[in-house]
């Protein structure tokens, strides 16, 4: 695992993220997690634990600095992702990590036990059923669906003042010109990976 260490900690350096010893120790267990249930579960295409520590991990972690509030729900969390990488480096944040899939929730449930994670939380619904007694600061979303649609399932779990940041490859043309509320397109760069990669802010108030 020292190319993983070597990539996440030049990687995290590069996007000038503070970190400490024990957090890239938890990241990489959570890539070793990931190699080990994977064979069973199928949860990403991606095979190779360097890819893992820079297209899942640092790609999760890029977006970090536009994390606000300290309620934030990851939908269609997947693996854990990008939820359990931001959980790893903001301690001091709630994060509930859902997903409609049972086996991937069942994952991400064992990943917050042997990683001894205190902020994380997963729940096993679809968005829309999902009814939290609390609004959320922060809503994330990475590859789950296009923007209109993703507004439309997840506005009821935003707090009054809340954002919803949808994690991007190509600036997504067609599905903004769909949309009438507020916006902000924000380039994203991820270290080591040579693709285009935006973070959409979207405010409903």
């Amino acid at each position: 695992m020292e190319a993983c260490r070597n990539i996440l900690v030049s990687g995290l350096d590069a996007l000038n993220l503070p970190h400490t010893p024990e957090q890239i120790e938890k990241l990489l267990d959570f890539i070793k997690l990931i190699a080990k249930w994977n064979k069973a579960y199928n949860l990403t295409a991606v095979r190779n634990n360097e890819d893992m520590a820079r297209l899942h991990i640092l790609d999760s972690l890029a977006i970090l600095p536009h994390i606000e509030g300290k309620r934030v729900i990851d939908i269609g969390t997947g693996a854990g992702l990008p939820g359990i990488p931001l959980a790893i480096c903001l301690p001091e944040v709630e994060f509930v990590l859902l997903d409609s899939n049972a086996k991937k929730t069942r994952f991400v449930q064992q990943v917050i036990l042997e990683l001894k994670l205190k902020n994380v939380s997963v729940i096993h619904s679809r968005a829309e059923d999902y009814q939290p007694e609390h609004g959320f600061d922060i809503i994330i979303t990475r590859a789950f669906a296009s923007l209109p649609d993703i507004m439309k399932l997840t506005a009821h779990l935003l707090s009054p003042n809340g954002v919803l940041l949808a994690m991007k490859g190509q600036i997504p043309e067609a599905e903004l010109a769909d949309i009438n509320t507020q916006t902000m397109l924000i380039p994203i760069k991820v270290p080591e990976v040579d693709a285009e990669r935006c973070l959409v802010r979207i405010s409903y108030a």
